[in-house]
């Protein structure tokens, strides 16, 4: 097979190369093969009538149409002679997989060091999720009611993922990057649902990515989950992950139910990693609870699932030596040093 060689840059370099089919030499990294492949969903009934040929999207009723809808979007790059187990990555509320792929003040995200340790990656958008989505009054299709206002919410993000107080102050020794260009990157990446938030919905989309990567490299995933993709990676079948390292997700399974019971008999291994300004956030900010109770949860969980014969670890950064992290760690001035530690954790834990 020929190979490319290509820089993992921006989408639409990516694309670019993509398009070429001569090799590209940029910053080292060789890509086998990319490209974009969509997992899941269903496909509506058909609007009651009659499709007209000669009309068709002129007719404002799509009478006799239906849409594909509910499934997943996955961009991937597989690195040549890459060794590691492929690396399915989720982002949390908000986001899309844009956040993975560089920081707001544009060094190297996620997808680039760990293709660099060797790894595919797999960058999703879960379904009713895009990347630049966002807008005041959004305008649906024909036929829909028109005329929803956004839930707009920059500043209380910043504050509830812990990066300051108020928007755009940061906390002392915080690892997050400075400057007003950085913080218009990262607020811009965040972006509203088309549909309503539905984890069993998203669960079965997932699940579809995860056997889809299965068939395309013969290997179960490194399921990455961040924040409310937390919460989907629980709802996702177990069959074809080989673990899961779950960042600040929202709770772990509740101890006791089915869910719990799917990974104690598929005892899939589990990081959580947690941020710092937690144990030591402002005690006035509603937040800093809120976070405290996640921490505690996902502690408890750990220790019942090792009870249990499964393997569950809870990092807290601070704890080793690290602080400084937000919610966003993977983005932060130190993602490579907190990379390296789930690379370490995976060579430990996990084998084919």
């Amino acid at each position: 097979m020929k190979k490319s060689f290509i820089l993992v840059m921006a989408c639409a370099t990516f694309m670019a190369c993509n398009q070429s089919n001569q090799p590209n030499v940029l910053n080292g990294i060789m890509i086998e093969k990319q490209g974009v492949f969509s997992s899941g969903g269903r496909v509506t009934a058909p609007i009651p009538g009659e499709y007209d040929p000669t009309q068709n999207w002129l007719d404002n009723d799509r009478k006799g149409t239906t849409t594909h809808v509910d499934h997943a979007n996955t961009f991937y790059q597989i690195p040549a002679d890459g060794q590691g187990l492929p690396m399915v990555f989720l982002h949390g509320y908000g986001q899309t997989r844009t956040g993975w792929q560089a920081t707001p003040d544009g060094r190297e995200g996620w997808s680039d060091i760990f293709l660099k340790k060797g790894h595919p990656v797999f960058l999703v958008d879960q379904p009713r999720r895009g990347a630049a989505g966002a807008t005041e009054e959004i305008v649906n299709n024909p036929g829909d009611v028109a005329g929803t206002r956004f839930k707009v919410g920059e500043q209380a993000w910043y504050t509830h993922f812990r990066i300051g107080r108020v928007a755009p102050e940061r906390y002392d020794g915080s690892q997050f990057p400075e400057g007003e260009e950085a913080q218009r990157q990262f607020f811009c990446q965040m972006t509203p649902n088309t549909g309503n938030y539905d984890e069993t919905v998203f669960g079965k989309a997932l699940s579809a990515v995860l056997k889809d990567v299965k068939a395309m490299t013969g290997k179960k995933s490194i399921y990455v989950t961040h924040s409310q993709g937390g919460r989907v990676g629980w709802a996702t079948d177990t069959d074809n992950m080989a673990a899961i390292v779950a960042i600040e997700p929202g709770f772990g399974p509740q101890l006791g139910s089915d869910t719990y019971q799917k990974f104690v008999e598929a005892k899939v291994p589990i990081l959580f990693l947690f941020g710092d300004y937690i144990e030591n956030g402002p005690e006035d900010i509603q937040s800093t609870g809120f976070w405290r109770m996640v921490m505690q949860q996902c502690r408890e969980f750990a220790a019942q699932y090792n009870a249990d014969g499964g393997n569950a670890t809870v990092v807290h950064l601070p704890d080793v030596g690290i602080t400084g992290n937000s919610h966003f760690m993977f983005q932060e001035m130190n993602n490579d040093e907190i990379a390296d530690i789930v690379s370490n954790w995976l060579q430990e834990n996990v084998h084919e």
